[in-house]
């Protein structure tokens, strides 16, 4: 029986209503095929950082590699600035421990209606590759007459070659896998951005020689956003930079329905690191502690989990169940038009394990 280590961070708002439905899922799944999962549970986050003026303790990057995966429910606060639990926690982790490819599946499932008029569930399934490491996250630059009338901010961005070329090719693979068009679309701006998105297009150009088989297609940001509206039926993998990524996958949630079915996986592909897996839909702090948070999108997280870790029958299963509430049930919460809490998901999607 196989016995993995997850370390378990619920953070800040919602996060710590939905982490606790997700194990309710996991131990239906592990009694039903067989595996255990040890957790770990931290208290970090703003409630951490407003007591002890940081995100988590010193040390904590080394307590989370004894880990064979991170499952984090959300980090935000309103006492607390973006960038500070942006750099106080999360981007630390995906950095530490090279998550440099990021995952985020948009699926229309049956029973969920589109914002976008006639849609149909069958015609919107793609997946969002973001690059997770550097790019417009990396953080680099500094002020010049700080806090005064004249002052400068200068941020620059880092695009490396290796670092292109390796989320590229994980798009490629992932295309590979899919039962979709088998089709890698890639997104830059590079007619402004002369040198680092230049640099994006010739690598992409080179590693799509590897891929013969799979389709490809290159757009503007913007175009790309314009088109996710207009035709999301004609994209399968979408590949782009950290914050293209970040943007774009935001609207392919919503376009799916919710960000309360919006999934994502940071991962480090060589499994030499833990990976991490979050809900995109953030801390959500207007309707925490309330019951009535979506725990679809942890659940369809936990899906990415168990496939990571070698269980792809616990995977599919839990995706079946899913799919099955929400299209055969009236059981959903607010951001779907219902009036369910999230206890009563839950109970809906283990009923159906």
């Amino acid at each position: 029986m196989h016995t993995h280590r997850i370390a378990v961070i619920p953070g800040d708002g919602v996060g710590q209503e939905i982490l606790p439905e997700a194990k309710r899922v996991l131990a239906a799944l592990q009694a039903k095929h067989g595996f255990v999962l040890e957790y770990t549970d931290y208290d970090w986050g703003s409630d951490y950082y407003l007591a002890h003026g940081r995100m988590a303790p010193e040390g904590f990057l080394d307590e989370l590699r004894r880990s064979e995966a991170i499952l984090l429910g959300a980090v935000g606060h309103p006492k607390v600035p973006d960038h500070i639990t942006l750099n106080g926690l999360l981007l630390p982790i995906r950095r530490t421990f090279d998550q440099y490819a990021n995952i985020r599946p948009a699926k229309l499932y049956k029973g969920v209606a589109s914002p976008l008029a006639l849609r149909k569930h069958e015609e919107i399934d793609l997946v969002v590759v973001r690059e997770n490491t550097e790019g417009e996250y990396a953080q680099i630059g500094g002020f010049l007459y700080h806090d005064q009338p004249e002052e400068v901010a200068v941020q620059t961005s880092v695009f490396t070659r290796r670092g292109v070329e390796r989320v590229v090719r994980v798009a490629f693979e992932l295309a590979r896998k899919r039962n979709g068009k088998r089709k890698v679309t890639s997104v830059t701006k590079s007619n402004a951005q002369g040198y680092s998105l230049v640099l994006w297009d010739k690598a992409f150009a080179a590693v799509a020689t590897e891929f013969p088989d799979i389709a490809t297609e290159s757009l503007l940001v913007d175009a790309a956003a314009m088109n996710f509206i207009r035709r999301p039926e004609s994209f399968d993998v979408v590949v782009a930079s950290n914050l293209f990524g970040d943007i774009l996958s935001d609207i392919s949630a919503m376009i799916v329905g919710s960000m309360g079915l919006a999934p994502s996986a940071n991962l480090d592909p060589t499994r030499r690191n833990p990976s991490m897996f979050e809900p995109v839909h953030g801390s959500a702090p207007d309707i925490a502690f309330q019951g009535i948070v979506n725990p679809l999108a942890t659940f369809l997280c936990v899906e990415q989990m168990l496939d990571h870790l070698g269980h792809p029958e616990a995977a599919a299963d839990i995706e079946r169940s899913i799919a099955s509430v929400v299209s055969g049930t009236n059981i959903r919460t607010p951001d779907l038009g219902g009036t369910s809490k999230t206890s009563q998901v839950t109970d809906a999607v283990i009923a159906e394990l």
